[in-house]
């Protein structure tokens, strides 16, 4: 058996998969244990190759049945894993500091290793979900977690830009004032920036400024008894029940995708747009309802334009790494290592 493993490397959590060469996941659903990120490189790149084993038996594999492996990460980090010299704040430990992950997991494991970051990792197995491995079509995904992130597939591949900026959609600005019902709002991201897509379509976005800002709008609404971090966790759930507060503040993140994926149809005319992440874990209606919203919201486009797809990424919770997995896939067809299809 020759296969390629996937490896998602966060900073609370590590999840494996496996693929064969013929595309198959041999690993359904989260393979995943804590991370040791914290206590540094030597500790973590040991603890993943651990877990490697570990996770080729679940598959009924050996370890050395594996013969490339994908990583991602969260950054900041280069297209080629090396970690951000002024650190990063899933990976603390001061050692991580400039280091490059993906040439020390090699090292560690004597295997080649590709990299990804972990917003392109899960646009990645969106599109393969879709398109299937070595195609030619091109996709953009937007992740919706804690943060915004994202990828371009481009005719099939990952862009990753000069110094691995490629597809940092988050803090791409949109023309805001525009969505109905926002006409005070001034959305500021962690970034500095006022009204990219992260300062309106996150976690953060929700606590920081849409709860606040509607927190006036309804007075006396059970959320305003709650610490505003906790009260934002509850925002996704309560849109889902069709608390109209809250459904409102889904549609502004709708409305506010609908504005970045007119911008993306008009830089890359893609063939599938994609979304993704936490804020989608809701029932299928409410996901229809989401969808529908971001359509709606989008500018009049040539016929030829309105008929690009907009699709959920499926198995969101193993998107990073079943997308690490692909990348280390492809790797291993051009390198040899797997015969192509």
């Amino acid at each position: 058996m020759e296969v390629v493993a996937g490896v998602d490397l966060g900073g609370t959590a590590i999840n494996y998969t496996l693929v064969n060469g013929q595309e198959q996941f041999l690993i359904e659903g989260l393979c995943e244990h804590p991370a040791l990120s914290k206590q540094g490189p030597e500790v973590c790149l040991q603890q993943i190759a651990d877990g490697l084993e570990i996770a080729a038996e679940k598959a009924g594999a050996l370890l050395a049945d594996v013969v490339a492996v994908g990583l991602d990460t969260p950054g900041p980090a280069s297209a080629a894993g090396q970690f951000s010299a002024r650190g990063s704040t899933n990976f603390v430990h001061p050692r991580w500091a400039g280091f490059d992950i993906r040439e020390g997991l090699a090292r560690r494991l004597g295997k080649p290793v590709s990299y990804l970051n972990d917003a392109n990792a899960a646009a990645l197995w969106g599109h393969f979900a879709i398109f299937g491995a070595n195609t030619r079509e091109t996709s953009v995904s937007v992740v919706i977690g804690t943060g915004n992130g994202g990828g371009v597939i481009l005719e099939g591949r990952v862009v990753k830009g000069k110094n691995g900026f490629g597809g940092e959609l988050g803090h791409v600005l949109i023309p805001y004032q525009g969505i109905a019902g926002t006409g005070e709002l001034r959305p500021q991201c962690n970034c500095g920036r006022t009204g990219d897509l992260e300062s309106l379509c996150s976690l953060t976005a929700i606590e920081n400024n849409l709860l606040p800002y509607y927190l006036l709008r309804y007075p006396g609404h059970d959320l305003a008894k709650l610490d505003p971090h906790q009260a934002a966790k509850l925002v996704r759930g309560l849109a889902d029940k069709g608390d109209p507060m809250c459904t409102e503040i889904f549609r502004v993140q709708a409305h506010a995708l609908g504005l970045f994926f007119d911008e993306m149809v008009n830089t890359f005319d893609p063939d599938a747009l994609i979304v993704g992440g936490g804020a989608l874990e809701t029932s299928k209606e409410f996901q229809r309802w989401f969808l529908a919203e971001i359509r709606a919201s989008m500018p009049a486009q040539r016929e030829e334009q309105a008929r690009i797809p907009i699709h959920v990424m499926p198995n969101g919770d193993t998107a990073g790494a079943r997308g690490a997995a692909i990348e280390a896939l492809n790797l291993a067809r051009q390198s040899g290592l797997l015969k192509p299809l």
